[in-house]
Protein backbone atom coordinates (compact mmCIF):
# COMPACT_ATOMS: atom_id res chain seq x y z
CA UNK A 1 0.00 0.00 0.00
CA UNK A 2 1.24 3.70 -0.70
CA UNK A 3 1.66 5.72 1.75
CA UNK A 4 2.71 9.64 1.89
CA UNK A 5 5.87 8.39 3.88
CA UNK A 6 6.55 5.47 1.57
CA UNK A 7 6.03 8.37 -1.56
CA UNK A 8 8.12 11.06 -0.31
CA UNK A 9 10.63 9.23 0.44
CA UNK A 10 10.80 7.23 -3.16
CA UNK A 11 11.93 10.60 -5.39
CA UNK A 12 11.32 8.31 -8.42
CA UNK A 13 7.91 7.46 -7.65
CA UNK A 14 7.20 10.96 -6.45
CA UNK A 15 7.79 12.03 -9.99
CA UNK A 16 6.32 9.70 -11.35
CA UNK A 17 2.73 10.24 -9.43
CA UNK A 18 3.22 13.72 -9.89
CA UNK A 19 3.69 13.70 -13.53
CA UNK A 20 0.36 11.31 -14.06
CA UNK A 21 -1.24 13.86 -11.81
CA UNK A 22 -0.66 17.41 -13.76
CA UNK A 23 -1.26 15.36 -17.24
CA UNK A 24 -4.82 13.83 -16.24
CA UNK A 25 -6.02 17.13 -14.41
CA UNK A 26 -4.38 19.05 -17.96
CA UNK A 27 -6.46 16.49 -20.18
CA UNK A 28 -9.41 17.02 -17.90
CA UNK A 29 -9.66 20.89 -18.48
CA UNK A 30 -7.82 21.10 -21.10
CA UNK A 31 -9.48 18.28 -23.99
CA UNK A 32 -13.14 19.49 -23.76
CA UNK A 33 -12.54 22.80 -24.90
CA UNK A 34 -11.58 21.32 -28.57
CA UNK A 35 -15.37 20.12 -28.48
CA UNK A 36 -16.91 22.80 -27.14
CA UNK A 37 -18.89 25.22 -30.20
CA UNK A 38 -17.52 28.67 -28.19
CA UNK A 39 -13.93 27.57 -28.56
CA UNK A 40 -13.55 26.43 -32.17
CA UNK A 41 -15.75 28.50 -34.28
CA UNK A 42 -15.66 32.65 -34.81
CA UNK A 43 -17.70 34.14 -32.07
CA UNK A 44 -19.90 36.29 -34.35
CA UNK A 45 -19.83 37.12 -38.57
CA UNK A 46 -18.15 39.76 -37.59
CA UNK A 47 -14.63 38.11 -36.57
CA UNK A 48 -12.83 37.59 -39.77
CA UNK A 49 -9.11 36.51 -40.81
CA UNK A 50 -6.39 39.31 -41.06
CA UNK A 51 -6.10 41.32 -44.30
CA UNK A 52 -2.43 41.45 -45.21
CA UNK A 53 -1.94 44.71 -44.12
CA UNK A 54 -3.48 44.01 -40.37
CA UNK A 55 -1.41 40.75 -40.49
CA UNK A 56 2.03 42.69 -41.30
CA UNK A 57 1.52 45.18 -38.34
CA UNK A 58 0.20 42.17 -36.22
CA UNK A 59 4.02 40.71 -36.83
CA UNK A 60 5.58 44.18 -36.08
CA UNK A 61 3.78 44.15 -32.96
CA UNK A 62 5.21 40.80 -32.09
CA UNK A 63 8.83 41.66 -33.40
CA UNK A 64 8.77 45.28 -31.36
CA UNK A 65 7.19 43.11 -27.78
CA UNK A 66 4.23 45.36 -27.67
CA UNK A 67 2.65 42.24 -25.94
CA UNK A 68 5.65 42.72 -22.91
CA UNK A 69 3.59 45.89 -21.55
CA UNK A 70 0.32 44.75 -22.84
CA UNK A 71 -2.15 41.53 -22.65
CA UNK A 72 -5.41 41.24 -25.02
CA UNK A 73 -7.45 39.53 -22.59
CA UNK A 74 -10.03 41.40 -20.54
CA UNK A 75 -11.18 39.20 -17.71
CA UNK A 76 -15.12 39.07 -16.69
CA UNK A 77 -14.88 41.22 -13.84
CA UNK A 78 -16.81 44.79 -13.28
CA UNK A 79 -13.39 46.44 -13.18
CA UNK A 80 -12.35 45.40 -16.21
CA UNK A 81 -14.92 45.50 -18.40
CA UNK A 82 -16.45 49.26 -17.02
CA UNK A 83 -13.16 50.01 -17.97
CA UNK A 84 -11.83 48.42 -21.01
CA UNK A 85 -15.40 47.24 -22.22
CA UNK A 86 -16.82 43.56 -23.00
CA UNK A 87 -15.03 40.71 -21.58
CA UNK A 88 -12.96 38.60 -24.07
CA UNK A 89 -14.68 35.41 -25.71
CA UNK A 90 -12.16 32.61 -27.32
CA UNK A 91 -14.29 33.05 -30.60
CA UNK A 92 -12.98 36.09 -30.86
CA UNK A 93 -9.09 35.08 -31.11
CA UNK A 94 -10.10 31.66 -33.59
CA UNK A 95 -7.35 33.38 -36.50
CA UNK A 96 -4.80 34.49 -33.94
CA UNK A 97 -1.91 32.14 -34.83
CA UNK A 98 -0.56 32.28 -31.74
CA UNK A 99 -3.00 34.66 -29.57
CA UNK A 100 -1.72 37.55 -27.89
CA UNK A 101 -3.63 37.49 -24.49
CA UNK A 102 -1.20 38.26 -22.27
CA UNK A 103 -0.56 38.70 -18.44
CA UNK A 104 1.06 42.00 -17.98
CA UNK A 105 -0.09 44.96 -17.97
CA UNK A 106 2.74 47.71 -18.01
CA UNK A 107 0.13 49.45 -20.23
CA UNK A 108 -3.61 49.15 -20.67
CA UNK A 109 -5.35 46.34 -22.09
CA UNK A 110 -5.23 46.40 -26.13
CA UNK A 111 -8.38 44.14 -26.37
CA UNK A 112 -10.63 46.70 -27.04
CA UNK A 113 -8.92 49.57 -28.62
CA UNK A 114 -9.84 49.31 -32.18
CA UNK A 115 -11.99 51.99 -33.37
CA UNK A 116 -11.28 54.06 -29.56
CA UNK A 117 -8.95 56.60 -30.91
CA UNK A 118 -8.07 57.40 -34.66
CA UNK A 119 -5.72 56.73 -37.29
CA UNK A 120 -3.94 60.43 -36.77
CA UNK A 121 -3.91 59.35 -32.38
CA UNK A 122 -2.29 56.32 -32.61
CA UNK A 123 0.61 57.74 -35.31
CA UNK A 124 1.03 60.42 -33.02
CA UNK A 125 1.22 57.84 -29.94
CA UNK A 126 3.64 55.55 -31.27
CA UNK A 127 5.74 58.49 -32.87
CA UNK A 128 6.12 60.47 -29.12
CA UNK A 129 3.92 58.80 -26.50
CA UNK A 130 4.18 61.47 -25.11
CA UNK A 131 2.49 64.55 -26.84
CA UNK A 132 -0.97 62.37 -26.67
CA UNK A 133 -0.43 60.67 -22.85
CA UNK A 134 1.98 63.28 -20.66
CA UNK A 135 2.62 60.49 -18.00
CA UNK A 136 3.24 57.55 -20.79
CA UNK A 137 6.56 55.55 -19.95
CA UNK A 138 6.44 53.99 -23.46
CA UNK A 139 9.34 54.40 -25.66
CA UNK A 140 9.13 56.59 -28.39
CA UNK A 141 8.61 54.19 -31.98
CA UNK A 142 9.71 56.46 -34.41
CA UNK A 143 11.71 54.17 -36.71
CA UNK A 144 8.24 52.50 -37.54
CA UNK A 145 8.05 55.32 -40.12
CA UNK A 146 9.66 53.22 -43.07
CA UNK A 147 8.52 51.43 -45.72
CA UNK A 148 6.89 47.92 -45.24
CA UNK A 149 8.88 45.32 -46.10
CA UNK A 150 6.89 42.25 -45.77
CA UNK A 151 8.14 40.36 -49.08
CA UNK A 152 6.75 36.72 -47.53
CA UNK A 153 2.92 37.91 -46.85
CA UNK A 154 2.09 34.79 -49.38
CA UNK A 155 4.02 32.75 -47.54
CA UNK A 156 2.70 33.47 -43.78
CA UNK A 157 -0.94 33.50 -45.47
CA UNK A 158 -0.57 30.06 -46.84
CA UNK A 159 0.83 28.69 -43.80
CA UNK A 160 -1.98 30.53 -41.83
CA UNK A 161 -4.33 28.40 -43.78
CA UNK A 162 -2.67 25.19 -42.74
CA UNK A 163 -3.89 25.53 -39.79
CA UNK A 164 -7.46 26.43 -40.47
CA UNK A 165 -7.47 30.37 -41.56
CA UNK A 166 -9.92 30.24 -44.60
CA UNK A 167 -7.20 32.61 -46.92
CA UNK A 168 -8.88 32.04 -50.83
CA UNK A 169 -6.03 31.64 -53.63
CA UNK A 170 -6.98 35.25 -54.55
CA UNK A 171 -6.55 36.83 -51.42
CA UNK A 172 -3.01 35.25 -50.90
CA UNK A 173 -2.17 36.38 -54.63
CA UNK A 174 -3.14 39.69 -54.01
CA UNK A 175 -1.56 40.13 -50.68
CA UNK A 176 1.56 42.04 -51.69
CA UNK A 177 -0.18 44.52 -53.66
CA UNK A 178 -2.75 44.97 -50.70
CA UNK A 179 0.56 46.49 -48.73
CA UNK A 180 2.10 48.10 -51.66
CA UNK A 181 3.24 51.42 -50.53
CA UNK A 182 2.66 50.93 -46.75
CA UNK A 183 4.92 51.97 -43.94
CA UNK A 184 5.56 49.93 -40.98
CA UNK A 185 3.42 52.46 -38.83
CA UNK A 186 0.48 52.56 -41.03
CA UNK A 187 0.57 48.68 -41.00
CA UNK A 188 0.64 48.88 -36.74
CA UNK A 189 -1.81 50.44 -36.69
CA UNK A 190 -4.09 48.89 -39.21
CA UNK A 191 -3.78 46.14 -36.41
CA UNK A 192 -3.98 48.03 -34.02
CA UNK A 193 -7.82 49.56 -35.06
CA UNK A 194 -9.20 46.31 -35.88
CA UNK A 195 -8.86 44.91 -32.19
CA UNK A 196 -12.01 44.06 -30.41
CA UNK A 197 -14.72 45.48 -32.89
CA UNK A 198 -16.84 42.13 -33.72
CA UNK A 199 -17.78 42.02 -30.07
CA UNK A 200 -17.72 45.99 -29.69
CA UNK A 201 -20.17 46.30 -32.93
CA UNK A 202 -23.01 44.35 -31.29
CA UNK A 203 -23.18 45.20 -27.82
Amino acid sequence: MLTHDKIERNVGLLVVLTVLTISVAGLVEIVPLFFQQSTTVPANELVKPYDPLRLSGRDIYIREGCYNCHSQMIRPFRAETERYGHYSVAGEFIYDHPFQWGSKRTGPDLARVGGRYSDLWHRTHLLNPRDVVPESNMPAYAWLDRPLNDNDIEIKMRALRKVGVPYTDDEIAGARGAIEGKSELDALIAYLQGMGTAIKQVR
